[in-house]
C-alpha cells in the first residue's frame, strides 16, 4: 500500500531525508543554530534594504552562515542533476509559480518560519509550537488539495 505513494521507489526519499537530517544536525552541532530557509530570505534583504526590520541584529549577524546554508541547498540540487537523476520540469505557468511563492513567503512569515524550520529542526527539538505549525501546514495543504480536486482544478 505505502509503495503506491512512491512510484519511483523509496530510496531517493530515504537518502534525501538522511542528508537533510545530517545537514541540520551538523549546522546545530557547529553553530548551535537551527536551520530554516525562510529566514535566509529576510537576512539576504538586510544587505540591500535599510529599513529597521531588515537591519535587526539577528538578521545582519546571521546572513553569512545563512548564505552558505542556502548555497548548500543549491549545490545539493545541482549534484542531483549532474548525477543524471531524472528531473521533471514544472508545467505550471510562471505567474502561478510566482503567486505560489508569494503566498508561501507570506505564510512562512505569518507562521514564524517555514516547513523546514518547524518541520525538521523544530520537531527534532521537540518544540510544541513547531508541532502545532506542522499540523497546521499539513492540514491546510490536505484540505486545499482535496478542495481543488473536488473543483476539478487539480488531478
Amino acid at each position: 500500500m505505502i509503495l503506491s505513494f512512491f512510484p519511483n521507489g523509496l530510496e531517493r526519499y530515504v537518502i534525501g531525508g538522511l542528508l537533510i537530517g545530517a545537514g541540520v544536525a551538523l549546522l546545530f552541532a557547529t553553530t548551535g543554530r537551527q536551520g530554516g530557509v525562510s529566514t535566509f530570505f529576510s537576512s539576504s534583504w538586510s544587505w540591500l534594504l535599510r529599513t529597521p526590520f531588515f537591519q535587526q541584529a539577528s538578521l545582519r549577524d546571521s546572513r553569512q552562515w545563512r548564505l552558505v546554508y542556502a548555497l548548500g541547498l543549491l549545490l545539493g540540487g545541482s549534484l542531483y542533476v549532474l548525477a543524471g537523476q531524472p528531473v521533471e520540469p514544472s508545467h505550471l505557468p510562471l505567474w502561478k509559480l510566482v503567486l505560489g511563492g508569494l503566498l508561501i513567503g507570506f505564510g512562512a512569515r505569518l507562521g514564524g518560519g517555514c516547513t523546514s524550520g518547524h518541520g525538521i529542526c523544530g520537531m527534532a527539538s521537540l518544540s510544541g509550537g513547531s508541532l502545532l505549525m506542522v499540523v497546521t501546514f499539513l492540514s491546510t495543504a490536505i484540505v486545499t488539495a482535496w478542495a481543488l480536486y473536488g473543483l476539478g482544478v487539480a488531478p
